[in-house]
C-alpha cells in the first residue's frame, strides 16, 4: 500500500443526525486501498451510524464523504451500491423464506454483467463451502453463524471494491467467529477493502491494518491496529483489561 496515494474513502468531518438527536460530532476517517480498517468503540458510539453514513442511508447534514475521489455525500443508496460499496448489515436482513441462492442473487440485483454470475456465486461458494451445501435451503432455517456467511456472501455479489461489514461476529458461536475472521482475511487478500465495525475488539485489531476508537460521536483515537492493541487505554475499555 501506497501510503501517499489518495485514499479509496475519505470521510471527513460528518455530523449526522437521528431527529433532533446527533449521533455523529465531526468523524474523519480514510480507508486505502487494499487496506482491513476497524472501527470500535462502545454501544450507542457510532459505529453503525458511520456505516450509514457512508452507505447513503442516513445522509449527513455537515462534512463531506469521498469514494475513488468522487463526492459521495448525498448519494442515494443504491447508487452507492453501483459505486462499489457493499454492506453486510448488523443483524444480517436476510430474506427468511428465500434459498441461500436466491438470496446471493439479490446482492447482485443491480449487475448487468449477468454472464459473471457463476464465476461470483462460485467463488462465493469457495469461501463458504457450507453454502454450497444448503443452496437450496431457506436461509431463515440455517444457523446464525451460516446466516451470517450467507450476509457477506449476499455483499460480496455486488463484487465491491469496499466491503463493510457491521457487527459479524455478533451472537455467534466461537467456531464460527474464527471462521468469519479467517473468511475476512481472505476476501481482503483476494482484493477488496474491508471496513470492519466489531464487537470483538481483540480479534478485530489482529486482523485490522488500522483502527479508529469511536466515543459518543467523535473518533477519540486512530493508530496502527497493533498498537491500539497495545494501548492501556484501549486495553482496559475494550479489551476488558483491568
Amino acid at each position: 500500500m501506497n501510503a501517499a496515494a489518495a485514499p479509496l474513502l475519505s470521510v471527513d468531518g460528518i455530523e449526522t443526525f437521528y431527529g433532533s438527536i446527533q449521533a455523529l460530532k465531526g468523524v474523519t476517517l480514510e480507508v486505502h486501498e487494499g487496506e482491513i480498517v476497524t472501527l470500535i468503540g462502545a454501544n450507542g458510539a457510532g459505529k453503525s451510524t458511520t456505516l450509514r453514513s457512508i452507505n447513503g442511508l442516513n445522509h449527513p447534514r455537515k462534512g463531506t464523504i469521498s469514494f475513488r475521489g468522487v463526492d459521495i455525500t448525498n448519494d442515494p443508496a443504491h447508487e452507492i451500491v453501483k459505486r462499489g460499496i457493499a454492506q453486510s448489515p448488523e443483524g444480517r436482513k436476510l430474506f427468511p423464506r428465500m434459498s441461500v441462492t436466491e438470496n446471493l442473487e439479490m446482492g447482485a440485483f443491480q449487475r448487468k454483467d449477468k454472464g459473471e454470475f457463476k464465476a461470483d456465486m462460485d467463488r462465493v461458494f469457495e469461501l463458504f463451502p457450507r453454502l454450497a451445501e444448503r443452496r437450496h435451503q431457506k436461509a431463515g432455517t440455517m444457523s446464525g453463524g451460516e446466516q451470517q456467511m450467507c450476509a457477506i456472501g449476499r455483499a460480496l455479489m455486488a463484487r465491491p471494491t469496499l466491503l463493510m461489514l457491521d457487527e459479524p461476529s455478533m451472537g455467534l458461536a466461537p467456531i464460527f467467529v474464527e471462521r468469519i475472521f479467517e473468511t475476512i482475511v481472505e476476501v481482503n487478500k483476494q482484493g477488496t477493502s474491508i471496513l470492519l465495525v466489531e464487537q470483538n475488539a481483540l480479534m478485530a485489531l489482529d486482523v485490522a491494518n488500522r483502527g479508529y476508537v469511536l466515543e459518543t460521536g467523535h473518533v477519540a483515537l486512530a493508530d496502527d491496529a497493533k498498537a491500539l492493541a497495545q494501548n492501556p487505554e484501549v486495553r482496559k475499555t475494550y479489551l476488558g483489561e483491568t
